[in-house]
């Protein structure tokens, strides 16, 4: 995962009968704002008051747009081919819940996206309010930065998706990664299913990532890469463990039995040995991210946690399907798009085991199963 994975907002930006219209409103201002702030990537290379490496990020980005349309089968439109200089942290802040012995996400519904396990927001005020309110539920809560969305294309006609100041620093590998995963949402989305939405495309991300590194990166930026993804694929199998352990103490006879202090006393021992290995695994990383996940371990709990595994759990299957239609994307796409008309998340999930053979990596129930009004 990125410091913290991206995710993709969607949905609320087109808003018909629903009661929270203060929520809608924010949602549908918040991404006209960024609409407004965003101009051609010519006319910001054009300008002389544009910094020199900002134009080299810029020049990047075009020759990354590129290639995921001629070698990913991604779309070509205009998304990702203008820039909007934000003047903040975050494109909007993202809010998860999970009960207290639940790593199951919280789900609120939306035109368009379905349900989806999370809540964005582009104050991050607004998303602390909305935590506070969630932690008065009793329910564990996470609030993080979220430096890019996707609107699944339904914006194109307007411009599409911008590039946006939030991520255009980031390390040449990690930018690639961000763009071909927001195209790849344009290409297949779900309603309903985060887990299969973004597992999806963290997939495509990561082998065309790959393929972007292998074929038209340096060797430092290769270099750069591959130190921090050495880190990142560590810590993303200490926390499936972790989610692994978490899952047994939940779904044990002592939870069945509803013996919350004894559930409680093991999800602690849990989390503490989550830490305690943390803190060893780090003691072999070097270079400037090696305290990149920190703060998300410090505020670790189970939303955190739920909110992760939609990133990873089926990661591994999407990429077995990828090998198995002869790393061929036209065929890949065809193959995820029959999947996703299947009509249930266990139908979806069936097809690619039987696909790929390979069991979903989180065995707890899925984060979002529609069941939750908005």
């Amino acid at each position: 995962m990125r410091a913290l994975p991206v995710l993709t907002l969607a949905g609320a930006l087109f808003l018909t009968g629903c009661a929270d219209l203060g929520y809608y409103w924010q949602s549908a201002s918040g991404h006209i704002d960024i609409m407004r702030a965003a101009k051609p990537v010519p006319e910001w290379l054009a300008d002389p008051a544009t910094s020199a490496p900002l134009k080299a990020k810029l020049e990047l980005t075009q020759r990354i747009r590129r290639f995921a349309s001629a070698e990913l089968g991604l779309p070509d439109n205009p998304s990702y081919k203008s820039y909007a200089d934000l003047h903040r942290p975050a494109a909007v802040w993202n809010v998860v819940a999970a009960p207290p012995y639940s790593l199951t996400l919280k789900s609120w519904c939306f035109p368009v996206a379905g349900c989806v396990g999370y809540r964005g927001y582009y104050s991050e005020d607004a998303a602390k309010t909305e935590a506070e309110a969630q932690r008065a539920l009793d329910l564990e809560v996470a609030v993080y930065p979220v430096p890019a969305y996707s609107t699944l294309g339904w914006m194109n006609w307007a411009g599409g998706d911008p590039l946006l100041s939030t991520f255009i620093g980031y390390p040449e590998g990690e930018l690639a990664r961000l763009v071909f995963h927001e195209l790849a949402h344009q290409v297949l989305y779900v309603p309903g299913d985060t887990v299969f939405n973004e597992s999806y495309a963290t997939a495509v991300e990561r082998i065309g990532g790959g393929m972007w590194l292998q074929r038209e990166a340096s060797e430092a930026a290769r270099r750069e890469y591959a130190q921090f993804d050495g880190q990142r694929q560590e810590f993303r199998a200490l926390a499936l463990n972790t989610r692994r352990a978490l899952t047994q103490v939940y779904e044990s006879p002592e939870a069945k039995a509803k013996d919350w202090p004894a559930v409680e006393a093991m999800k602690k021992a849990a989390m503490a040995d989550f830490r305690a290995r943390y803190a060893e695994l780090k003691k072999g990383w070097q270079g400037p991210r090696q305290n990149a996940y920190d703060g998300w371990v410090a505020r670790a709990n189970n939303a955190a946690f739920g909110a992760q595994g939609a990133y990873d759990d089926l990661v591994p299957a999407f990429e077995a399907l990828f090998d198995r239609e002869g790393r061929d994307w036209p065929r890949f796409y065809t193959e995820v798009r029959r999947i996703a008309a299947l009509p249930t998340t266990e139908e979806r999930r069936s097809a690619l085991q039987t696909a790929t053979g390979i069991l979903q990596a989180h065995s707890s129930e899925d984060n979002n199963n529609g069941d939750h009004g908005a």
